[in-house]
Order: C-alpha cells, then structure tokens, then sequence
C-alpha cells in the first residue's frame, strides 16, 4: 500500500546563490537594526526615556524590553531556533505596531521591518517558501 501523505508531499525547490544572498543581506540589515535598537534601551540614554514617556512607559521598562528584543533577534539568528526568532520577533513588532496606534505615531516602520524579516527569511530557507506557495491545482 502506497503512502499517500509522502507521495503527495512538495520537495521545496533548492534556493540559488543570488536568493541565499539577497536573504542574507535582508535579514542581516534587519538583525543590525533590531539589534542597535535593543542595545540602546540598556543603555538610560536621553532620547530612549523620552519615547518611553512619550509612548506611556516608565523609563525603567526600556532595560526589559532592550533584553527581550536582543534575545528574540539572536535566537532568529541562530539556524535551529530562527523559525522561533522570526515569531517573537514579530510578535514584539506587532505589539511595538500597536503601542505607536494607541498614541497617534506614524505606524508603519515596525510592519515594514517584519516584512523584511520575513522576506529574507523565505528567500534563505526553501521550506518556508514550500510552505507559504500555493498548492498547484491537481
């Protein structure tokens, strides 16, 4: 008896050289900012507690959430755990989304950095792209 789920199964195609640059170069430009970003709130600069009264925070938030962005970027970073990294990190864009909503700020860098994220992503792992492709109509 033939198994059905492994004969129907899509091998992902192989990813060139140009795309496994491309995605590198994109991820690696978001992993740099994400991680100059999360460098600075450890640090009680001026301009870091403004935004954070500016946004509604107590300035001694900053220091957590500069750990947590630095820890969920390098777990991205790392290939075992980048599929767990991509999700926190779009998790803490999606709740940095949210906050710029609630105070009237222009929103659109965080979606903008998490689709860059994620297209270096897909471009670097040809089972992400697998995954995400439509299935073609048998």
């Amino acid at each position: 008896m033939e198994n059905v789920l492994v004969s129907s199964a899509r091998l992902p195609a192989p990813v060139s050289t140009k795309q496994r640059w491309i995605g590198r170069a994109l991820s690696g430009l978001v992993a740099a900012f994400l991680l100059f970003d999360g460098a600075i709130k450890l640090v009680p600069i001026a301009p870091v507690i403004e935004a954070c009264h500016r946004l509604g925070f107590p300035a001694e938030l900053a220091r957590h959430l500069g750990v947590l962005l630095i820890g969920c970027t390098v777990l991205h970073l790392i290939p075992r755990t980048r599929l767990v990294g991509a999700l926190l990190v779009t998790a803490y864009l999606g709740g940095a989304t949210a906050i710029h909503v609630r105070v009237g700020d222009p929103f659109w860098f965080p979606p903008i950095v998490g689709v860059i994220l994620w297209a270096g992503f897909c471009l670097r792992e040809p089972r992400l792209r697998a995954l995400l492709e439509a299935p073609s109509p048998a």
